[in-house]
C-alpha cells in the first residue's frame, strides 16, 4: 500500500478517531442529533485538519520547538475562523445547528494531536493525506451516529421522514443518553470487525517484536524473520 493510501486507511479504519481512538467526544455526542449535523461537523473538521496539516508540514523546519504548540494553535485557530465565517455566510442553517461547536474545533484533540504527532515530523503530501484520512474517519463516525440516532429518535434520516407520523419513536435517542448508547454499540461493532480482520491476517513479522521474550521457538513470526 502506498503512503497516501496507508494514511487514508489508517484514519478511516485502523485508527478511526471516533470509533477506535475515542477522540473528539464533545462534538461527537453533542451535534449528532441528526445525520446532516454529523456530516457538517465532520467535513468542517476535515477541512481544518487538512489545511492545518498542510501549513504545519510546510513550516515544520521553521517553527522553533520551544513555541511549536502555541504556533500550532494559532494556525488551527486561523483556519477555524475562516471556515466559521464561510459557513455563516453560505450555509447559515448548518452554522446555526453546530453553534458553539464550530469555534471549539480549535481545541479538538484530533487536530492538535495530528499536528504534533504527524504533520510536524513529515513532508507535506503524507501530512495532507493523514489529515484527510483522520477527517474522513471522524466524518464517518459522526454520520453513522447521527443516522442511527435520527432514525430511532425521529423516524427520519437526512430530513426525510419514512415512518408514519402516528408511529411512536424512541425520543431518548435524540437526547444525551441516546448518544452514549449508539456510540457504545458502534464502537463494539468496530472492535469486532478489527478483531476478525486481525485473526484473518494471521501472524506478521511485527509479532517477533511484541513477543521477543517468548520461549516458543516455533513462533511463525520468529521463523519468518530467521528465514
Amino acid at each position: 500500500m502506498n503512503k497516501a493510501g496507508e494514511r487514508l486507511y489508517n484514519g478511516i479504519i485502523k485508527e478511526n478517531p471516533t470509533l477506535v481512538l475515542m477522540l473528539g467526544m464533545c462534538p461527537t455526542l453533542a451535534v449528532t442529533t441528526s445525520a446532516i449535523n454529523g456530516v457538517g461537523m465532520g467535513l468542517t473538521t476535515t477541512v481544518v485538519l487538512v489545511m492545518s496539516n498542510l501549513l504545519i508540514a510546510m513550516l515544520r523546519k521553521v517553527i522553533p520547538d520551544s513555541v511549536r504548540i502555541p504556533a500550532f494553535i494559532v494556525i488551527i485557530a486561523s483556519f477555524v475562523t475562516i471556515v466559521q465565517l464561510l459557513l455563516e455566510a453560505y450555509i447559515p442553517s448548518l452554522y446555526s445547528a453546530l453553534g458553539i461547536y464550530i469555534p471549539l474545533i480549535v481545541v479538538n484533540c484530533i487536530i492538535l494531536g495530528r499536528a504534533e504527532a504527524y504533520a510536524s515530523k513529515n513532508p507535506v503530501i503524507p501530512s495532507i493525506f493523514d489529515g484527510l484520512g483522520m477527517g474522513l474517519g471522524f466524518t464517518l463516525g459522526l454520520t453513522l451516529i447521527g443516522i442511527v440516532r435520527e432514525i430511532l429518535g425521529a423516524g427520519s434520516v437526512f430530513g426525510y421522514r419514512f415512518l408514519p407520523a402516528s408511529m411512536d419513536t424512541l425520543t431518548i435517542f435524540i437526547l444525551a443518553p441516546g448518544a452514549f448508547f449508539v456510540l457504545a454499540v458502534l464502537t463494539a461493532t468496530m472492535n469486532k470487525i478489527k478483531s476478525r480482520s486481525g485473526k484473518a491476517d494471521g501472524p506478521t513479522a511485527d509479532c517477533d517484536q511484541l513477543c521477543a521474550g517468548c520461549p516458543n521457538k516455533s513462533c511463525i513470526g520468529r521463523s519468518q524473520n530467521n528465514g
